[in-house]
């Protein structure tokens, strides 16, 4: 009889198994934070949605619509698609939902799974998740500025020293004319062939190109900056100026203009000061995208979103260093010898619990010496231990685990007590070194 098969994850996929998941829980704890700081609403929505979503808005000739879309018809014969990215989801919820007759600007901010079919790398995989925030009905360049300021806020809480690259690629009237002169100056270009298709029907995706020698050719091409209407300079100069007052870091790169179709105007993107700017090297990125809800059957709309990868800021957390507290670390481990302490622990632990004391146990093992080890591996302050003495007597043993002396108290005031040891406070007992509980 054959073995039967053993499966694996599929390429691009992976298990955030428990070990890893203080870094996710940080993360998404600070996310959450700052979301509520500056106002900003959870959102959710679904996995899956309908491939036109994203070939309308993000577009057709742009890497994720023609190469990385997991695209599928569902049984009654729709074409669908795991989400490759999450504003185009918002905005269709937006619409959807009715969110123009709420208070503008609504501020929304979300996290969880996309997918996109890419060669897998380090911090990059083909389900992958990311934070973001979305902010629809207002089109004032502070609230430019504020994105960004609130997003460079939430890197630096996680530990990580940052700059921001940021750009405006206009309007599509002064876009218009800057295509024109890239056009011209990239006609006689060494390019990949998806450049050449691109530089008749869609040449600013060439500046988003990542072959070395579309990079080469466009590192002498005109500037869109030098092309901009006056209205989208003066909004990108008070941009500038928000940054400015609020010390933040940034650069400006004239040839950055992001992956997808919908943006206009303000495009940012997020990189660790020492590292080099490459898109594969970004943590986040984000911009205007002021057609984008008229684009998708509702009323003109101006906004603008950020959002950034999960995995590579754990990556990054990582590779630096950085300290993270677990915030399951538990403070007090419930020992007990015996049926009858047994009986009295169950409650114990869960009195310690309601009480805010994060408590673990380990009732199945039934000798002190495996609770204690098991104690010492979740690395626990205090172990309490009940045995069969304890029960006559009406006490409980409270243990040091990093020194090892014991001290016997009142079973009906250890709960009082741990609290007075984890909050740092003398418990002013009677201290009994290395006792030992009675074995029943």
């Amino acid at each position: 009889m054959s073995k039967p098969k053993k499966f694996q994850t599929l390429k691009g996929f992976r298990d955030i198994l428990p070990e890893h998941q203080k870094f996710w829980n940080f993360v998404f704890e600070k996310v959450k934070d700052i979301a509520q700081d500056y106002s900003y609403q959870k959102i959710d929505t679904p996995i899956l949605e309908s491939a036109e979503l994203f070939e309308r808005t993000v577009g057709q000739t742009t890497d994720i619509v023609e190469k990385e879309m997991f695209v599928f018809k569902d049984k009654g014969g729709e074409k669908v698609t795991l989400r490759p990215e999450m504003t185009a989801p918002v905005a269709r919820a937006y619409i959807e939902h009715g969110m123009i007759s709420w208070p503008q600007p609504v501020k929304l901010w979300y996290w969880g799974p996309v997918f996109r079919y890419d060669r897998p790398q380090a911090g990059r995989y083909r389900q992958f998740y990311q934070f973001g925030f979305e902010v629809l009905g207002g089109s004032s360049p502070d609230i430019d500025s504020q994105l960004i300021i609130m997003s460079n806020h939430l890197y630096k809480s996680f530990g990580l020293d940052v700059e921001v690259q940021i750009n405006s690629i206009g309007c599509p009237g002064c876009r218009k004319e800057y295509i024109k002169s890239l056009t011209k100056f990239l006609k006689d270009k060494k390019l990949c062939a998806d450049c050449r298709r691109r530089l008749s029907v869609n040449p600013l995706r060439i500046l988003d190109c990542k072959e070395k020698k579309c990079r080469e050719a466009v590192s002498e091409a005109p500037q869109i900056i030098d092309s901009l209407c006056e209205e989208c300079r003066d909004h990108f100069v008070k941009v500038l100026e928000g940054l400015d007052e609020s010390e933040v870091v940034y650069n400006l790169n004239p040839f950055l203009v992001r992956g997808l179709d919908y943006y206009n105007r303000t495009t940012f993107e997020f990189y660790l000061s020492d590292e080099e700017v490459a898109s594969q090297n970004a943590l986040g990125g984000g911009g205007r995208y002021d057609y984008l809800v008229e684009q998708l059957g509702g009323r003109p709309t101006p906004a603008i979103g950020f959002a950034g990868g999960v995995e590579r800021v754990v990556l990054k957390i990582k590779e630096k260093g950085i300290k993270i507290k677990d915030q399951t670390q538990a403070d007090v481990f419930v020992a007990q010898l015996g049926e009858e302490a047994k009986k009295k622990c169950l409650k114990l632990f869960n009195d310690l619990r309601k009480e805010g004391i994060k408590v673990r146990e380990s009732f199945s093992k039934k000798g002190l010496t495996e609770q204690l080890e098991r104690a010492n591996q979740m690395k626990v302050k205090y172990t309490l231990i009940l045995g069969q003495k304890e029960l006559l007597d009406g006490t409980i043993i409270i243990r040091d685990m990093e020194s090892g002396i014991q001290e016997i108290v009142d079973f009906e005031k250890v709960i009082p007590e741990i609290k007075k040891r984890i909050l740092g406070v003398n418990g002013g007992v009677k201290i009994y070194s290395e006792s030992a509980p009675s074995k029943s």
